[in-house]
């Protein structure tokens, strides 16, 4: 700042030598651009430092503040989205372990089905299999029952066959009488 001033300072004792010099001469431009353009240069920075110290400050003391607020805010949301992934992230492992659990015990749940499942297949085998040989029993039972009235029905006529051939009226007789003594004598 105090260079500023003595800046100031020098060219406002340029400036007296530049009025002593138009004093002596008359009236007229001045077209030493480089000693005008220094001039006006100084005088609005020295105007600008000496009234705009006050907004400019103020200005950036907003703006500063506000950086702040934005920087607390910032870290505020960061640590809240921290805190928020963190639950989260708890959520996603409780649900995973929760997967976990689930598919074990849908696992062992299938293994006891497939096992409930073999072993009512097996009993159902073992029913159709004594069904099966039951039907066969019974059904060998009817064909030997068929067979033995068959062969007595064949054999009765082979009998009646032979016996047409074999007896007459007297032996048919005598037969008759015997029979008769047998159950007449047992009563």
């Amino acid at each position: 700042m105090g260079t500023l001033l003595l800046f100031v300072a020098q060219i406002g004792s340029s400036a007296v030598e530049m009025a002593e010099e138009v004093e002596g001469h008359s009236f007229g431009l001045n077209f030493d651009l480089l000693d005008t353009n220094l001039i006006n240069l100084v005088i609005i920075i020295g105007v600008l430092v000496y009234f705009g110290r006050g907004f400019l400050g103020k200005t950036l003391s907003e703006r500063r503040s506000r950086i702040e607020d934005a920087i607390r805010e910032a870290e505020d949301r960061k640590k809240k989205a921290a805190s928020a992934l963190a639950a989260e992230q708890q959520k996603l492992a409780q649900a995973q372990t929760e997967a976990t659990r689930i598919r074990a015990a849908a696992e062992e749940s299938a293994k006891a089905a497939r096992a409930a499942i073999l072993a009512q297949s097996e009993q159902d085998i073992q029913r159709l299999r004594a069904a099966a040989q039951q039907d066969l029993t019974s059904q060998q039972e009817r064909v030997v029952t068929e067979l033995r009235q068959r062969v007595s029905a064949m054999a009765v006529q082979k009998a009646e066959e032979q016996l047409k051939s074999r007896i007459n009226e007297n032996v048919q007789q005598q037969l008759i009488d015997r029979s008769i003594a047998t159950i007449g004598g047992r009563s």
